[in-house]
């Protein structure tokens, strides 16, 4: 299996994790995240667009149920032993065939956590779940395995960095291309291959590109066009290594820039800087997202601002490099040392067609917050 973290790391998440489920009261986790299995075992896939289930049980011990397509990849990216399949056949409902494991297993009846909260597990097969295994007592514990990947190892946290120096590399790349008449697929192509000759992997979703009036979008959308004489580029992306996300945002400038982007441009500056003194050990996300809007209100611009301004960052797999939880009013969550963030600073005046944003990922250190990216917070002007 590809070694992405040691034995001896591994053998801790497992030991973390039973303790987490008998702290819970619980005999088994029913895992449906992808996060989760690779957290947890090193599996490798993005399979869980099908149904499949790890059974974690309170003693560390794994079983995978799966389709034929991903018994390989099992075998080939996890330490998982027990993998069972279940096979595509008119009226077959695979929640039946996690019933009869479950009975094998000696979990049937048994208090069972279940990651509800997941890509992994679509409405119908949640509610099959219940119907199947009626006679046990399912407990929603989706935030079990989320709590602990949140606080990174020191190979966790080196991956983290590699990915935001990869986010750097696509930034230079953008840099370079982004002037009057460049073809938008040309810069997100430099940027992705950026990631990738560094050694990077897919992000967890796509690179965000809009210039002109979609500059003020902070979603993908199909079709691209060539940049004006003076216009306005908007990307948010992340380099990604061993599925590890560090994000970044920026908007450029090209050709004459207006004053009031610059000015827009200051105030997410001073937004950014106010949020990352804010993040500090003990102190909650709620805390960092009142400096942000403070700063964007006290500007005037409390109408063009997001409601949220950053969320956390980890390895995740599709349809989003999100890793809740994120920079909201009133978040009581206390941020902790090896906690990594992303911190957006998005502004878009709809009424002016005017766009600016600034984001970079960070680290919860001892002290308070490390930022990952070597790119400078200027605002960039190719004319």
């Amino acid at each position: 299996m590809p070694v992405h973290f040691t034995p001896d790391e591994m053998s801790m998440r497992r030991q973390n994790a039973s303790l987490a489920l008998q702290r819970a009261e619980l005999d088994a986790l029913l895992i449906f995240k992808q996060e989760s299995m690779y957290y947890l075992t090193g599996y490798d896939s993005f399979g869980f667009s099908m149904f499949q289930c790890l059974i974690f049980d309170a003693d560390g011990g794994t079983t995978l149920l799966t389709r034929l397509p991903d018994l390989r990849q099992a075998q080939y990216t996890s330490d998982i032993k027990n993998i069972k399949l279940w096979h595509d056949v008119e009226g077959i409902d695979p929640t039946e065939t996690l019933l009869d494991i479950l009975r094998q297993l000696n979990l049937s009846g048994k208090r069972l956590g279940v990651e509800f909260d997941s890509y992994g597990l679509k409405a119908s097969y949640g509610r099959a779940l219940e119907k199947a295994l009626a006679d046990s007592v399912l407990e929603d514990a989706s935030k079990l395995i989320d709590a602990l990947r949140a606080i990174k190892s020191p190979q966790e946290i080196a991956y983290c960095r590699m990915a935001a120096k990869l986010s750097d590399d696509a930034w230079d790349e953008a840099q370079k291309l982004a002037v009057a008449g460049a073809y938008e697929g040309d810069i997100l192509a430099a940027m992705q291959g950026a990631v990738f000759k560094g050694g990077g992997d897919y992000a967890g979703n796509e690179f965000i590109i809009g210039s002109g009036p979609s500059a003020l979008l902070v979603r993908y959308h199909a079709g691209k066009r060539h940049l004006d004489k003076d216009d306005q580029l908007t990307l948010e992306f992340s380099g990604a290594y061993m599925h590890y996300h560090a994000a970044m945002m920026r908007t450029l400038l090209v050709g004459k820039a207006n004053p009031e982007h610059v000015s827009m441009h200051q105030i997410c500056r001073d937004a950014l800087e106010a949020c990352m003194s804010a993040v500090k050990p003990g102190e909650s996300m709620g805390t960092v997202y009142s400096e942000h809007s403070k700063v964007m209100d006290n500007a005037g611009y409390h109408e063009h601002r997001m409601r949220a301004c950053g969320y956390g960052m980890g390895a995740v797999y599709n349809p989003l490099w999100v890793d809740p939880p994120m920079f909201y009013e009133g978040n009581p969550l206390e941020m902790k040392v090896g906690h990594v963030y992303f911190l957006h600073m998005i502004l878009a005046n709809s009424d002016r067609n005017l766009a600016m944003t600034l984001g970079q990922s960070v680290l919860v250190t001892d002290t308070g917050c490390e930022n990952l990216s070597r790119s400078p917070l200027d605002l960039v002007i190719n004319r």
